[in-house]
């Protein structure tokens, strides 16, 4: 009765142990697993776990049915060596719990969990089989189960749900962190949270763009060209919202060099404009500007209204980093001590946040100045100050109606490296 007692001990351990390692395998990695030619026991844990209702029925039935045998068998022992006093059968179920306990519950388990994937794969087999073999009983007592899962109006079977989302997602390459290089890392939750933005994020403001007014002296227009720092001009009469064209710096270049450069031959050269509904996803958009072959387009609003210029680069730097030669970006930011940074108003915040090490908020304003003036509810003053997320923030300049310049204090140790001088 002693060497059947601990062979029920170490048959309860097994089935411990075994629902323990079969749910705490990872799915997705088992799946991975399972189409791999030789992963047999792979594929037959991934079709035990779709049978969720059945595997535990059948763990729990072999796992309860041996603890009470094993049960049974102290009190038989008990009564025949010492007797049938109630302190004595207080005792033996007080010793024969602790005894499951230790060697059939606690230690099974953990070392189940611990070894989940090498321990699944190698009994899946037996499982199967016991499976196969307790089917009657575990239709049987299904049949109450479901019963009462009906009468709860619960789902019988369990909702494994196989998609991940984009928090589950982000989640898992952070935790990765260790398997993929830092730069790989970063790119893959650039790309995981370009679905969050849109084109209003990135996109380039109205009063920033720069453009060539048809409607100028060609003195004027031969000066703008001359000097500009993009090699995509706006091409418009009066106004910006009055669009004509892009025309490229580089189709123009040789009339320029010889002076014979005119309206007509610019507007000969020019690409008719390409406009973006201004809350367009940046995936959507870069997909569309694939499949239209532009480089470029104008975001406008629901009443036509030009709201500002994003490209392909615009959208790109926010997965791959900021390109070399786009010194723009480095305008918006002057290094004044170790601790303080001026920082124009214009300034997009997702940008202050990523190249300053910043947590200032992305829902709501987009600029630094927008931030300022939804806070203060006013147009502040130069010298006041505010704290934005334990940032202090200093008034500088002020112009138009417009913060013009701010002062950011950041904390000692920020990773705002680079910027300034």
């Amino acid at each position: 009765m002693l060497a059947g007692l601990a062979l029920l001990l170490v048959l309860s351990g097994f089935f411990s142990m075994a629902e323990t390692s079969m749910m705490a395998l990872d799915r997705y990695r088992l799946r991975h697993l399972a189409t791999q030619p030789k992963r047999r026991g792979a594929r037959q844990a991934l079709a035990l776990l779709q049978q969720t209702d059945r595997l535990l029925g059948m763990l729990l039935l072999g796992n309860n049915l041996i603890n009470a045998a094993a049960a049974s068998i102290v009190t038989v022992l008990t009564v025949h060596l010492v007797g049938g006093g109630g302190w004595v059968l207080t005792l033996s179920t007080l010793s024969v719990t602790l005894v499951i306990l230790v060697f059939s519950e606690i230690t099974p388990k953990i070392i189940g969990a611990t070894y989940a994937e090498a321990i699944a794969l190698r009994i899946s087999f037996i499982l199967v089989a016991l499976l196969w073999f307790f089917s009657p009983i575990i239709w049987f007592i299904n049949l109450f189960v479901r019963a009462l899962l009906f009468a709860a109006r619960l789902p019988s079977r369990p909702q494994v749900r196989s998609n991940l989302g984009l928090d589950e997602l982000r989640m898992l390459v952070l935790e990765g962190g260790g398997f993929l290089p830092g730069k790989h890392q970063d790119l893959m939750l650039n790309l995981l949270g370009l679905n969050q933005m849109t084109v209003n994020d990135v996109m380039t403001p109205r009063n920033r763009i720069e453009g060539v007014n048809l409607e100028a002296e060609m003195s004027e227009i031969t000066a703008q060209l001359g000097t500009a720092r993009h090699t995509l001009q706006l091409l418009y009469r009066g106004t910006p919202d009055a669009v004509v064209g892009v025309v490229h710096v580089r189709k123009v270049f040789h009339q320029f060099q010889q002076g014979l450069l005119t309206r007509e031959g610019l507007q000969q050269v020019m690409q008719q404009p390409y406009f973006i509904p201004a809350g367009t996803p940046l995936l959507t958009q870069l997909q569309n500007f694939q499949e239209s072959h532009h480089k470029a387009g104008l975001v406008v609003d629901e009443y036509g209204e030009l709201l500002g210029w994003v490209t392909v680069e615009d959208i790109l730097e926010e997965i791959v980093g900021e390109f070399s030669g786009r010194a723009h970006h480095h305008d918006l930011f002057t290094r004044e001590s170790a601790e303080t940074v001026l920082v124009d108003g214009e300034c997009p915040l997702r940008d202050l946040n990523r190249k300053l090490g910043t947590d200032f908020p992305l829902q709501g304003p987009k600029t630094l100045n927008g931030l300022i003036l939804e806070i203060l509810e006013d147009i502040p003053e130069p010298g006041t100050a505010l704290k934005v997320r334990n940032y202090p923030v200093e008034i500088v300049q002020t112009q138009d109606r417009r913060v013009r310049v701010a002062r950011v204090t950041l904390p000692p140790g920020s990773p705002a490296n680079g910027y300034g001088s």
